[in-house]
């Protein structure tokens, strides 16, 4: 819970399109990429990485490429209407389909991909896997 925001009320949203920024494997060599919009709580982040950690324990290194920092607000049940906006309730990850959500490092291919169907197991959106492209090489370093 951050002790101070920068906008007091954030609005819930449609989340559209898809995402332009962290849709690539960037720190590991394999990947977990959404294929669905979506909101995943802070709880459920968690959840997740105790699941790769107990999984690739010793040998591998997790990367969370998600952070919660929308406040969902609730009102308490049996409230009348107005009174203003209820509490914060959770912190979510807002995630659109191409984002990249946990990476893996030094690990076999097959080992990551037990241990991140493991983790898409716990996501509220659907996942794959995917793996480190190669990069490009461009004309002039093949001169």
């Amino acid at each position: 819970m951050p002790r101070r925001v920068k906008y007091r009320k954030s609005q819930r949203r449609r989340i559209r399109g898809n995402a332009t920024r962290g849709n690539k494997v960037v720190l590991g060599e394999f990947g977990l990429q959404s294929t669905q919009a979506g909101y995943i709580k802070a709880a459920t982040i968690e959840a997740g990485r105790i699941a790769a950690q107990q999984y690739v324990r010793g040998i591998g290194r997790l990367f969370i490429r998600m952070f919660p920092q929308k406040s969902v607000t609730s009102r308490p049940l049996e409230t009348r209407m107005g009174k203003g906006k209820g509490e914060v309730d959770y912190w979510a990850a807002v995630v659109k389909p191409g984002t990249v959500l946990y990476e893996l490092s030094g690990v076999t291919e097959e080992q990551a991909r037990i241990c991140l169907a493991r983790v898409a197991h716990k996501m509220p959106v659907r996942c794959r896997f995917v793996r480190k492209r190669p990069d490009l090489v461009t004309t002039a370093e093949s001169k």
